[in-house]
């Protein structure tokens, strides 16, 4: 029927108007729902995920301001509870918070906000500790209470002591225990970062202190009164933080304790990350096979690492999961994520494992399985022999990449990472052969944050007499982890790119490099 009514007329031309606005509206909140929906690998504020270039992909990203120490992770009703020093003040200083998020895989993460504030009581704001289920209810604050040790300065000169906090609602929440610290200073001026196991075999509490070139060991029956048993006394790695003690067994069926600490090396031409020792534990004291420590980790951005259980392992020694705090105290305040709005990554979750290389016990490390289930598009290359340089058809900003690569006769191979279209920036990852070998990161031709120039490029020796390496590569936005062989010899070192560099190049000089099984899963988004 033809209504010739203008105000009908006007009515229906409404009534469309209204349809169309509703289906774009929709057509908008289904595109946001299908690009948001899945589970994030970073802590990122809502809405910021196109805004924040700088923020990774994949990895563990503080939501805004600024976070250091991890704080080592438990397992609890289905979820690994996580809490990181934080500080909302940043960059004006005022102290550091406990900063909660948990997660069922380690890859995806919910943040659950401040769990421990600062200055809410008569002394200092919260430093590193650490975190345990008291399962058995040995500080008689309830079964499965959480219960948090932690370094604070004091109310009364600022000395460092230890404080205890619990909570009765899944550590979601903490309350502080007494103005009175559980473990006074006893007079020294480092006194920090607590670490509290369980030893099941002298079925007591071992807290473990940073004391400046010394870890101190306590024990106690109830995490309220402590008692000091000895001393481990370290060499050349300068002030010691953030101490981790733990059992592993080797594959030939031997039990070794591991004892590891943040330590600083570079007086000795060694790494600043995670110094260990391995050796005996009686529940007092800690003998080490030698003096000499061993590195977790041969980068320049793996520092206050932690180590922690894998939930519902069937062997429980036989492997552990690790991350770290991907920064430098050298250069922390000088990343360029400050531009916007925070400031800290944590490194994937690692799996590491104790081996016996035919003289002594080492760790080894490889990237948590869970990072195999990220969304991802795959490209693959069999074989390329290359003579000089080769630029690959593929690129991108964040991926894992694998490669095996093999010589007979050889100076140096490897690969260009973050590679600008006039290759004239990149992050290089290869082997050394001439001489001593040794395997390498080099970041000094592309943005990094030292601007002192002193951590460019970092090493490992490397036996090159099997005339092969293996390779495993995790790029992101702003960093790069690398694997070589097995693990026993891992990097992690913060790189800051410009956004258009995202080139892929293999290399050789002083002969042939054959890169074979190349795979690269691409985990841009």
């Amino acid at each position: 029927m033809n209504n010739s009514n203008p105000t009908s007329r006007r009515r229906r031309t409404l009534v469309i108007l209204s349809i169309v606005v509703l289906i774009i509206l929709g057509a908008l909140l289904y595109y946001f729902t299908q690009n948001h929906a899945e589970g994030s690998s970073q802590s990122s504020p809502p809405g910021t995920a196109q805004l924040n270039n700088q923020r990774a992909n994949y990895h563990f990203t503080v939501p805004d301001k600024w976070m250091n120490d991890p704080q080592r992770p438990v397992y609890f009703k289905g979820k690994y509870h996580y809490y990181y020093l934080y500080n909302k003040d940043y960059p004006n200083g005022n102290g550091t918070e406990w900063r909660h998020a948990t997660s069922t895989d380690l890859v995806h993460w919910q943040d659950q906000g401040v769990a421990i504030p600062k200055y809410t009581n008569k002394n200092g704001d919260p430093w590193s500790g650490s975190v345990v289920v008291d399962t058995r209810n040995t500080a008689g604050f309830g079964k499965n209470a959480f219960i948090a040790i932690l370094t604070q300065p004091s109310a009364n000169g600022g000395a460092q002591e230890q404080y205890l906090w619990y909570s009765k609602n899944g550590g979601k929440t903490f309350t502080s225990y007494s103005k009175k610290p559980v473990l006074a200073n006893p007079g020294t001026a480092d006194f920090r970062d607590p670490k509290i196991i369980w030893d099941s075999q002298s079925r007591h509490w071992v807290m473990l202190m940073a004391e400046g070139s010394k870890i101190g060991f306590y024990t106690s029956t109830n995490l309220k009164k402590w008692t000091y048993t000895s001393g481990f006394l370290t060499d050349n790695v300068g002030t010691l933080e953030c101490p981790d003690l733990y059992r592993m067994q080797a594959a030939n069926g031997a039990y070794k304790w591991v004892l590891g600490a943040s330590a600083n090396g570079r007086g000795a031409g060694n790494p600043n990350t995670y110094a260990y020792w391995t050796g005996s534990f009686n529940g007092k004291k800690f003998i080490a096979d030698r003096q000499e420590p061993k590195w977790l980790d041969h980068g320049f951005d793996w520092y206050a690492a932690v180590t922690f259980d894998i939930a519902g392992a069937s062997n429980p020694y036989e492997q552990r999961y690790a991350l770290g705090w991907m920064n430098n105290w050298e250069y922390a305040n000088n990343t360029p994520t400050l531009q916007e709005g925070f400031n800290g990554m944590n490194s994937i979750v690692r799996k590491i494992r104790l081996r016996f290389n035919g003289q002594s016990y080492v760790l080894s490390s490889q990237p948590i399985g869970a990072i195999s289930q990220l969304p991802a598009s795959t490209q693959t290359f069999q074989r390329i022999e290359v003579d000089g340089s080769t630029t690959l058809n593929a690129s991108g900003a964040s991926y894992q990449l694998d490669t095996d690569i093999s010589w007979s006769q050889l100076k140096n191979a490897g690969l260009r990472l973050r590679e600008s279209a006039d290759h004239s920036r990149h992050v290089d990852v290869g082997v050394f052969t001439d001489g001593e070998g040794y395997t390498y990161v080099n970041r000094a031709y592309t943005n990094q944050p030292d601007t002192n120039g002193n951590s460019l490029e970092s090493r490992a020796p490397f036996n090159t007499a099997n005339h092969k390496v293996h390779l495993k590569i995790l790029v992101d936005k702003n960093s790069i982890e690398v694997f070589v062989d097995d693990g026993t010899v891992a990097y992690s070192s913060l790189i800051f790119p410009n956004n258009k560099d995202q080139g892929i190049s293999l290399f050789s000089e002083g002969g042939k490099a054959i890169f074979e099984n190349v795979v690269i899963r691409h985990f841009d988004h």
